[in-house]
């Protein structure tokens, strides 16, 4: 009786070995590989779709605001927080310099402690 009780958790523990072994090869088949593309592959695009709305969202939002304020006659002024627009001196090469024969077109400004901007 005893063998037969070992032969039985055997034949279990090798079925569920061979269950595994089977389940874990056809992830390295060529078809599992495929699936697994195409599942992250899937992944990436929902997300830059979500992406692409949140976007398409703000982009609304911001016009409508201008909208408004052209309907109501006021002058429109970027929102708080958008500084990177008093950095911006004008076309540069990318290191940088000015394009040759521009510089007397695009003078640099310079703040009230002296130094330039």
């Amino acid at each position: 009786m005893r063998r037969l009780l070992w032969l039985g958790v055997g034949l279990a523990v090798g079925g569920l070995v061979v269950r595994q072994l089977t389940r874990k090869a056809q992830t390295y088949s060529p078809a599992g590989i495929a699936h697994r593309a195409s599942t992250s592959a899937g992944g990436l695009v929902e997300s830059v779709r979500s992406f692409i709305d949140d976007v398409r969202e703000g982009m609304a939002e911001r016009e409508a605001e201008i909208h408004q304020a052209m309907a109501e006659g006021e002058l429109y002024a970027p929102a708080a927080g958008d500084d990177d627009l008093d950095a911006f001196d004008g076309p540069t090469t990318g290191n940088g310099h000015f394009p040759s024969g521009r510089l007397d077109r695009f003078t640099r400004r310079q703040d009230p402690e002296g130094t330039n901007r």
